[in-house]
């Protein structure tokens, strides 16, 4: 699964990559089995599923870290310009300041019912929202990945809070979608709020 070639137009992100950071894959072999299980259970905390079809992976530099020395091993990646490259597009995931940033994944069992509900949630990008602190701030969606016909079954958004929703965080927030066609909210546990506090503080 790539990520966007270019996310959001807004200032680069804080505490990116460096290429110095960045195992080549020999290296990444050899401490790959015992990461991986430490990285499975860091997304599992950060995932957040929302009704029966809409899954949130919440990134940070960790999550992004882990995908790009995955992308290197699974492409074999092994070029200095190649390797920047990636960093370059896997960096826009990492929020900044105020923000939270997230893949969404839309699942659906078979090919052909994916294919009439990606259809059917066209305009999605305009029906999330996250709700913290008596405010609701929109789901901003990289445009590229939204078809005028279909939408794509993997999404890169993020969220930027208000000052408002991160002093009031710890009270509650959660996740609403309000589409026509789908409509379900989830609110977030103390230890996902949490684990997400960190990305935006």
């Amino acid at each position: 699964m790539g990520f966007p070639r270019r996310f959001l137009p807004n200032k680069i992100p804080m505490q990116t990559i460096e290429i110095s950071e960045i195992k080549n894959i020999a290296e990444y072999e050899a401490e790959r089995e015992t990461l991986r299980p430490a990285m499975i259970a860091l997304k599992d905390r950060r995932r957040v599923r929302v009704g029966d079809h809409l899954t949130f992976l919440f990134e940070n530099r960790e999550t992004v870290r882990y995908q790009i020395q995955e992308m290197m091993r699974i492409e074999r990646i092994v070029k200095p310009a190649d390797i920047e490259h990636e960093i370059e597009t896997y960096n826009e995931l990492i929020p900044k300041k105020g923000e939270l940033s997230a893949s969404l994944l839309i699942e659906y069992e078979t090919p052909q019912e994916r294919d009439v509900e990606l259809k059917r949630l066209l305009g999605l990008d305009r029906h999330i929202w996250l709700e913290a602190g008596g405010e609701r701030t929109p789901a901003i969606f990289d445009g590229r990945q939204i078809g005028e016909t279909r939408l794509s079954s993997v999404q890169y958004l993020k969220f930027r809070l208000t000052p408002g929703q991160m002093q009031r965080w710890n009270e509650g927030a959660k996740i609403v979608v309000d589409h026509p066609h789908y409509r379900s909210e989830r609110p977030l546990s103390a230890s996902e709020r949490a684990e997400l506090a960190g990305d935006f503080a």
